[in-house]
């Protein structure tokens, strides 16, 4: 079930020169696993900006963005007691219920976001994820020290080699002998395509994808899969490895 609500804006600061933090103060009653998103109404603009959620509690929800076009510009210029229009709750998440001892978490940029509360999930586990996070570069590189903080096993890969392992999170997996049993990505289709063929193991993935109506109405975002045509909105965005088809 999704819900429709107002927010009001507690913190928007700049993680790097195009990733933005907003914290929002308002109703998370409808968010009930990580890797759900929310859809962000922007002044002027017809269709929201879908967003996942980085973190949430019983009174905020946490975003990561990137300034990618002039929605998400105008949101990076919101002050705190601006208030946004939000619908929540939307999709499904990851399933943080699997029995497994060493979970990965794969983010690659921006899809470092939805890992953050799930890694806090499995830490209240008493299981340590190892987070192996992906950038082109040392300048586009954000979260590291959070879940760092959180108590994570943190690697960082970017493409450049400016910081941490030169390459991609598969590199990393490779180099350091990584022997995950289970895996959550988030991140480009280049990057999820290579897991699926790369990782043998079991695992998630959060698919990214255009939409409109962010419910399952529209059916702009579906996306095939063994089991037939699924709305990355609606039955998505997070997918089993075994139920992609990749072309």
């Amino acid at each position: 079930m999704y819900k429709r609500n107002i927010y009001k804006v507690r913190t928007n600061r700049p993680l790097s020169a195009k990733t933005m933090l907003m914290v929002l103060e308002g109703d998370t009653q409808y968010l009930t696993a990580p890797g759900q998103f929310v859809n962000v109404a922007v002044e002027g603009k017809f269709l929201r900006r879908p967003i996942s959620v980085c973190d949430y509690d019983a009174e905020s929800i946490t975003l990561l963005y990137d300034i990618v076009g002039e929605g998400t510009r105008a949101m990076s210029l919101l002050c705190e007691g601006a208030e946004l229009d939000l619908l929540t709750g939307l999709g499904n998440g990851f399933d943080a219920g699997v029995e497994c001892h060493r979970p990965m978490l794969l983010g690659g940029g921006i899809g470092c976001a939805p890992l953050y509360n799930l890694a806090k999930v499995w830490l209240q586990r008493d299981v340590r994820p190892v987070v192996i996070l992906g950038f082109n570069s040392k300048a586009d590189v954000v979260m590291e020290e959070e879940f760092r903080g959180l108590g994570a096993e943190v690697y960082v890969a970017t493409v450049d080699g400016s910081h941490g392992t030169r390459g991609f999170v598969t590199d990393v997996i490779r180099n350091e002998h990584i022997g995950g049993d289970y895996f959550y990505a988030c991140g480009p289709m280049p990057m999820l395509r290579a897991l699926c063929s790369g990782v043998e193991c079991d695992g998630e993935l959060s698919l990214d994808e255009r939409m409109a109506c962010g419910f399952g109405v529209c059916m702009c975002c579906s996306v095939q899969t063994k089991s037939g045509a699924k709305r990355i909105c609606k039955e998505g965005p997070v997918f089993k490895k075994e139920d992609l088809i990749w072309k």
